[in-house]
């Protein structure tokens, strides 16, 4: 095995660049594997039941698509954000102008970020939720159109990333960082070492 390159230790049901980042910043080596699911809130559905339903049924995608490509069985870990404005959950958006309207929405208030993250080996299912508050600026609709014209919000829940140009319209936070950017690094650890998988290995893995 050459030098930097270790096996993976587990395979990240996502393909977002954000929680890639996050595992490797901790030091878990990882490869990327498809998990689509129908991301639909069923009727009256709880937020934090609904983000916790789709952090478990995008590892359980994961680990068919592991099987169905008969990789060798690891861990799969899978992730889901949501931005909660009241009860109403703000999903990613579909177009600019709700993208805009969401944001709109935000401005001025304050909403809940939650990210659920499980982790399943195909028999048992493990998850943990992290849940963080966020107060927005206030902005006006051009503020918001010249956002949304930079292209960054179109993949991220609630339609803004803080981890990007859109952390200018974040007034506060109390709570995780890396959740309200996918993937909370806390939760994630404790339930990967939990599950006997160490951190802060060297990586170079292709993904």
């Amino acid at each position: 095995m050459s030098e930097g390159v270790v096996f993976i230790m587990i395979y990240l049901a996502s393909q977002s660049p954000r929680r890639k980042e996050l595992l490797q910043q901790i030091g878990v080596a990882f490869q990327q594997v498809h998990s689509e699911i129908d991301e639909t809130p069923l009727a009256d559905e709880d937020p934090e039941a609904y983000v916790t339903r789709m952090a478990e049924e995008k590892a359980l995608a994961g680990w068919r698509q592991v099987t169905l490509e008969q990789l060798p069985p690891k861990l799969v870990l899978a992730a889901d954000t949501s931005v909660i404005l009241g009860m109403k959950i703000l999903g990613k958006p579909k177009n600019e102008q709700q993208a805009c309207d969401m944001l709109l929405s935000l401005s001025g208030k304050s909403h809940e970020v939650f990210t659920a993250v499980a982790v399943t080996d195909g028999n048992d299912l493990s998850v943990k939720v992290s849940r963080t508050m966020v107060q927005m600026t206030s902005f006006d609709r051009k503020v918001a159109e010249a956002y949304v014209a930079t292209g960054e919000p179109m993949d991220k829940a609630g339609a803004y990333g803080i981890q990007g140009k859109g952390a200018v319209l974040v007034d506060t936070m109390t709570g995780s960082y890396t959740s309200v950017v996918g993937l909370p690094v806390k939760e994630t650890a404790d339930l990967l070492q939990s599950l006997g998988i160490d951190l802060w290995h060297s990586q170079s893995v292709k993904s």
